[in-house]
């Protein structure tokens, strides 16, 4: 079975914090990874130990709720533009399908805000950019 690793970068996208955060994340042993080549990879296992941690979790759906917030303050738009909110229920193999297919997704996003939470079973994910990337995006997780 294959295994799936993050980068760094990914990571950043995924959770909010910056990547120099997540490297002091790493030195304070609140994220573990394994550098190959010169680049830290995470495992899902590894992401969902880091994003479960009463220590980060805080700060994480601070970032989660500023997309929201800042999509909602936003009055000025100069183009259509879309902030959705997704809830599931996953066991763990789904959750991780799901953030490996939002974080790739979000490499082609730009203008684009992505913030994922996991919970137990519960992954929420939040989704603000322009109305075709949004759509496209969500459709194709759903296809």
């Amino acid at each position: 079975m294959e295994k799936n690793f993050y980068t760094i970068n990914e990571l950043a996208v995924i959770s909010g914090f910056t990547t120099r955060s997540l490297r002091n994340f790493i030195s304070m042993g609140h994220l573990n990874g394994e550098k190959i080549d010169g680049i830290w990879q995470f495992s899902a296992e590894e992401i969902d130990a880091f994003l479960s941690n009463p220590n980060v979790a805080p700060g994480i759906k601070s970032k989660a709720n500023a997309v929201v917030y800042d999509f909602m303050a936003d009055t000025e738009k100069k183009t259509n533009k879309i902030c959705s909110v997704l809830d599931f229920v996953m066991d763990a193999d789904e959750a991780s399908e799901i953030s490996k297919y939002f974080c790739t997704a979000m490499k082609n996003g730009n203008d684009a805000a992505f913030k994922y939470e996991k919970q137990g079973k519960n992954v929420r994910i939040i989704i603000s950019g322009p109305e075709d990337f949004v759509l496209d995006t969500i459709n194709g997780w759903y296809k």
